[in-house]
């Protein structure tokens, strides 16, 4: 049960969007969590350099901390999404109201660096529970999930986390990545290389989704 109950991807006490089993062209999304931090700028340039569009869940503390690469990755064409203000690792203890001030306390900060309003949530870790579900009733946010995984925050091998993403694409999915690992950087270029070769288009989470990603 609480392998269910806490994992986003199994929509068991939040309703995630985690993928668009609807799409049957080669269209996949990329998506990146933890940022902006320094290393984000790398990712952001390879991005560039292929032409691909991403979602960037970002931590408020971050954010405050560096509000131009914030401003930077929307200026890019890329959405940003709610990451809770401080990626606690208590986040499944957490009450209701508190989980709620994580959530108002990055939305403020997007809104005073950028001038926007987001809409999008993805829970740390991807531990959710009903008190999550309740939190996000107030706040008016949809969860957004993953359907790869790549680990590219756990694993050292480059190349066991781009076969763990190869094996795993199908068109319509979101790739979970972490622009602050530096060797993301590199996982990053070679799997737009695989994907431009193998005639996959990456698509902006939020149209993959087909969903609004600012209010």
């Amino acid at each position: 049960m609480l392998t269910v109950s806490t994992n986003v991807r199994f929509n068991f006490f939040v309703n995630s969007i985690s993928e668009n089993r609807k799409i049957k062209e080669k269209q996949i999304a990329i998506s990146f969590d933890d940022g902006p931090v320094e290393n984000t700028l790398e990712i952001l340039k390879v991005l560039e350099k292929y032409n691909a569009q991403a979602g960037f869940f970002c931590i408020g503390k971050n954010i405050k901390k560096h509000p131009g690469i914030f401003k930077e990755i929307i200026e890019k064409g890329h959405f940003v999404g709610n990451h809770t203000y401080s990626h606690t690792r208590k986040m499944g203890a957490l009450s209701v109201s508190t989980i709620v001030r994580e959530i108002e306390a990055c939305n403020k900060i997007a809104e005073e660096t950028a001038g926007i309003t987001m809409k999008l949530f993805r829970p740390p870790f991807g531990i959710v529970s009903p008190k999550t579900q309740k939190a996000l009733q107030e706040t008016g946010m949809q969860s957004i999930g993953w359907s790869i995984r790549s680990f590219d925050a756990v694993l050292s091998s480059e190349e066991i986390v781009l076969e763990r993403i190869k094996k795993r694409l199908r068109p319509g999915a979101v790739i979970l990545l972490h622009d602050n690992n530096a060797k993301t950087v590199n996982i990053l270029e070679q799997l737009l290389l695989f994907l431009k070769n193998n005639q996959y288009e990456v698509v902006r989470p939020d149209k993959l989704l087909e969903i609004n990603a600012y209010s």
